[in-house]
């Protein structure tokens, strides 16, 4: 085995912006591997290319709707067709919507995907234990709609290529803040695939769904678990949520590898949810899922990015920890025994700090003995308990 780990190089993926105003701003890759090369976390011979192409968009075909990839080429041009652009809002992809077109919007998202997938080969492979490709994780993404800020969903795309060269059961973990509708809705009645959702309850949050009630269709049903929390839920509510749910599925699944998706938008400071949890959740679920690797499927683990709109403060914290994480770094014995994780690099960021929303911080952790309490913290944490009972009803 070449290395324990890859990392996927994520240069193509640059390409997918919407704009500069936009809360999925790929900035957020830029600083996570600034804070790593910092920390010396990462060396030439852990980064991996990408996958074809041309075997990549053949897999692309054969989960979305042909009519809606035709119109997001279409789209995807200097000068789209009026029939594309009046077409665009049948596909989610509105000029004034949460997923605009955009110039070269095909081949970037095409390229996000070949990076899901080469993750998923080297892992299936033997090549290598675990991979990382923190460009992925477009979770939202429907066969024919875009959805979430997801073009095309790279997570269904690698998990679809696991199962038809590896015939492999899959264990889809998901982290996000938002439910990972689009994943689960692709695999809603494979019994081969496992989709595990931990998110804020959909009655307030987007997309509106994730409920304990949905629970896989057909063959498939038992093979999707979603975990619902309330509004403001901290620390100590969702790892217990998290942790409980993950060792169910992962016991009565017995799964031949995990895909997980780290979005971090589920931290206090994140803009686009009402979650009240610190950094500590970025550090613990990568260790949880890291476990169950271990346990259940010989270490065969590929994480995948996804949201997380506090862009300075939290994603390049989150972001990095899972890598280290995934390399079992030295590192990791300072954040978990020094106060607050230890101090990031003095150097860090190179990347001008002008945009970023307040201080920027100067340790791994939070410290929350300085955060306001939340006054319904009993309460919250109770509701989230009876819905995770609710949940695991139908799992073994």
């Amino acid at each position: 085995m070449a290395s324990r780990t890859l990392w996927i190089n994520n240069s193509d993926s640059g390409r997918y912006r919407f704009s500069d105003e936009h809360p999925f701003h790929p900035v957020r890759l830029e600083l996570t591997e600034d804070l790593l090369s910092k920390c010396d976390a990462i060396d030439n011979d852990q980064v991996a290319p990408s996958f074809s192409m041309e075997e990549t968009e053949r897999i692309i075909r054969a989960i979305h709707r042909s009519d809606y990839i035709d119109c997001v080429i279409d789209l995807s041009t200097d000068s789209p067709s009026d029939d594309a652009i009046k077409q665009a809002i049948r596909y989610g992809l509105e000029e004034d919507g949460d997923t605009p077109y955009f110039p070269g919007m095909h081949e970037s998202a095409v390229a996000i995907s070949a990076g899901s997938i080469a993750a998923a080969d080297a892992v299936m492979s033997g090549r290598a234990e675990h991979a990382l490709h923190l460009a992925g994780g477009l979770h939202h993404a429907f066969p024919d709609r875009a959805s979430g800020f997801c073009v095309y969903n790279d997570a269904a795309a690698a998990i679809s290529y696991i199962r038809e060269k590896y015939n492999a059961r899959v264990l889809y973990i998901d982290t996000d803040v938002h439910h990972g509708d689009g994943v689960q809705w692709f695999f809603y009645t494979d019994p081969e695939v496992f989709t595990l959702s931990i998110h804020e309850t959909g009655k307030f949050l987007f997309p509106g769904s994730g409920f304990p009630h949905e629970r896989g269709d057909s063959s498939g049903y038992g093979a999707c678990l979603n975990i619902s929390m309330e509004p403001y839920t901290e620390d100590d509510s969702w790892l217990a949520c998290f942790n409980q749910a993950v060792e169910h599925a992962a016991r009565s699944f017995r799964p031949d590898i995990i895909v997980s998706q780290h979005g971090c938008d589920a931290h206090a400071y994140d803009p686009l949810a009402h979650i009240h949890c610190s950094m500590r959740i970025y550090r613990e679920m990568p260790k949880i899922i890291h476990r169950l690797a271990d346990r259940y499927t010989q270490g065969k683990w590929v994480a995948l990015g996804g949201g997380g709109y506090d862009h300075w403060r939290v994603v390049p914290r989150a972001w990095g920890m899972l890598w280290l994480e995934m390399n079992e770094h030295p590192l990791l014995a300072s954040i978990d025994s020094e106060p607050n994780g230890g101090l990031l690099p003095e150097q860090w960021p190179d990347i001008s700090s002008d945009k970023a929303d307040g201080p920027l911080p100067k340790t791994w952790l939070d410290d929350v003995a300085s955060w306001t309490p939340m006054p319904r913290r009993k309460e919250i944490s109770e509701k989230n308990k009876a819905n995770l009972e609710i949940a695991l009803q139908h799992i073994g």
